[in-house]
């Protein structure tokens, strides 16, 4: 994969007002996204509301998104798939969705409410690394996950990991 630059999109999950997701929207958010220049388009992150939907509408947002992004012929942009959980089994899994459905990336949060020592933040991210070479962003946002990538394990990871390329750094 060529290295993602310029304007990455955290985009939001549309909803019904009776709290289902609203795909319709969603495909035309993904249209003007990329109609208006958007680099990459990081779907089901915690903007695009990962902590409330379920799995399955997890899932199909994830391949929705991937869907809706090849109907553009003329300009592939990159569709970055949340695939962040508390559980490292869980955040496996969805990693394999992402990559089955044809995912380019994904975003991986440290584990939120578990606050894991650096030795199993470690360990939690090369697993996921591990388990598709999907390539990884890390997501550090202690102010979610009550913890922090530290520097030295970004670097541990980097170096044991090829397929973890960046970080989103929301530490301050």
């Amino acid at each position: 994969m060529k290295p993602i630059t310029g304007s990455i999109v955290a985009l939001v999950t549309p909803m019904h007002t009776d709290g289902s997701v609203d795909y319709p929207t969603l495909r035309k958010l993904i249209d003007w996204h990329i109609a208006e220049g958007t680099d990459c388009i990081g779907v089901v992150g915690t903007t695009g509301e990962s902590p409330t939907v379920n799995v399955e509408e997890h899932c199909e947002i994830i391949r929705v998104s991937v869907e809706q992004a090849a109907t553009h012929k003329n300009r592939h942009v990159p569709i970055m798939a949340g695939c962040g959980a508390n559980s490292t089994a869980e955040a496996i899994e969805l990693a394999k969705f992402a990559k089955g459905v044809g995912a380019d990336c994904q975003l991986q949060v440290v584990p939120y409410y578990n606050k894991p020592t650096l030795e199993g933040q470690f360990q939690h991210f090369k697993a996921i690394a591990d388990s598709t070479k999907l390539p990884v962003m890390l997501y550090s946002v202690p102010g979610r996950s009550g913890i922090e990538i530290g520097v030295d394990t970004t670097a541990r990871l980097a170096a044991a990991c090829p397929n973890i390329t960046a970080i989103k750094e929301a530490g301050g």
